[in-house]
């Protein structure tokens, strides 16, 4: 998912929200926690620091398996789990 296409779902998300809830603190509880969720995910996949999140950023099935391969056999279902944030 590209993370330029958070920013409207959060926005639809809370527009939705609107109109279902007549609180206003609700609303504003709702659009914190979906931009703060937002965060999280846009930065967990912009800066996905393994060959194997990489590839499945890009969404290509050929990355993905060239990833893979470099990992030693007993490893690599280990490689298609490991998730790295930052540093």
């Amino acid at each position: 998912v590209p993370p330029d296409l958070f920013g409207p779902f959060v926005t639809a998300a809370v527009q939705v929200v609107r109109t279902l809830a007549n609180d206003d603190v609700a609303e504003e509880s709702f659009r914190w926690s979906m931009s703060l969720i937002s965060r999280i995910l846009m930065r967990t996949i912009t800066e996905g620091s393994t060959i194997v999140m990489t590839a499945i950023n890009a969404n290509s099935g050929k990355m993905l398996r060239k990833a893979v391969a470099c990992a030693p056999r007993g490893e690599r279902a280990l490689w298609m789990l490991n998730v790295q944030v930052g540093t």
